[in-house]
């Protein structure tokens, strides 16, 4: 009995320690290295080392890792979200996008430069079946009851979805030019045309474009604020970042953020931080006032993630 009441306990714990700390990760994929900013000063604490080129992270639904991809590196980096601390390593092929199923059963990594699609089982990471993908797998979602995920492939402009509970793929379907970041919403799947000027809502059942929702050049990844009232999506190539309503898709707000926008998260304060991949820098952003802060990081910044919100044992990943 002392044991079932000390284990929520030091899980609140842990909790508090995330939020006290105020960490920030920053992968830097031309500069081989994460770096690790204290969220309340703005200043980099330290810089960790990677083998090759680093790009994207996911944490662990035990909350008890932050995965690190080093895709060309072919390894896993297993950090402390906590202490930053890199705990293990595991020899991964391409491990380029790497996301955690919402039940938690499932990780699911594309290999971007392989053409390649692996499903491991989380608990294990035991290798359960892969998928050759033509070609360019880069992006990650799933359905929200975890049964299918579905991949977009770049170079071939298509979106794929696979069955997790046959493990075969139901379709691949195109839907537009260079698609990136995919977001189950509404039950639909908005996939960001990073080619194009448009955000294509697509159809779960058949893989079908429904709708075109046009955000500005190179629409790369769409995020949904914690409270879900507003979607947001970084243009990367025309330097803008857009607010959307969640509901209707219109737009509510539009921010000029230069330097390739890319990735971003959510501070507790209420303010955006995004990767800016051409400028080699993180931008802090301010929704209400538009204002924007700047932290110069390492070369290339991709992937971004705060232990601010790291309170609950629940799966959370990386876009």
């Amino acid at each position: 009995m002392r044991l079932l009441f000390l284990l929520p306990v030091a899980l609140v714990a842990l909790a508090g320690q995330a939020r006290a700390e105020g960490l920030a990760f920053v992968i830097n994929s031309r500069s081989a290295s994460i770096s690790v900013i204290d969220v309340a000063t703005h200043r980099e604490k330290l810089r960790i080392p990677v083998l090759r080129e680093p790009h994207h992270m996911a944490l662990t639904p035990d909350h008890r890792y932050l995965l690190v991809g080093d895709t060309t590196g072919n390894e896993v980096l297993f950090i402390n979200p906590r202490t930053a601390k890199v705990e293990r390593r595991l020899t991964i092929a391409d491990p380029y996008q790497l996301v955690f199923s919402p039940d938690g059963r499932w990780l699911t990594i594309a290999g971007l430069a392989r053409n390649q699609v692996d499903v491991y089982d989380a608990a294990t990471m035991r290798l359960v079946k892969r998928f050759p993908l033509s070609a360019m797998p880069s992006h990650i979602n799933y359905a929200p009851d975890s049964s299918v995920v579905y991949v977009s492939l770049q170079e071939t402009g298509r979106l794929a979805a696979i069955d997790l509970r046959t493990l075969q793929v139901l379709w691949d379907s195109k839907v537009g030019d260079t698609p990136a970041g995919v977001l189950w919403l509404n039950g639909h799947i908005l996939v960001g045309l990073m080619g194009s000027d448009c955000v294509a809502v697509v159809d779960p059942v058949d893989g079908h474009v429904v709708q075109c929702v046009h955000t500005g050049r190179g629409p790369h990844v769409l995020f949904l604020s914690h409270d879900r009232r507003t979607l947001y999506v970084t243009n990367r190539v025309g330097g803008t970042i857009v607010a959307l309503d969640p509901a209707t898709l219109q737009e509510i707000r539009r921010y000029q953020v230069s330097g390739g926008p890319d990735d971003m998260d959510f501070a507790p304060d209420g303010k955006l931080w995004i990767s800016r991949r051409f400028d080699h820098s993180i931008g802090i952003l301010d929704p209400v006032t538009g204002k924007m802060q700047v932290i110069e990081v390492g070369r290339s910044p991709h992937g971004i993630w705060l232990n601010t919100h790291d309170t609950l044992p629940v799966s959370v990943s990386q876009r």
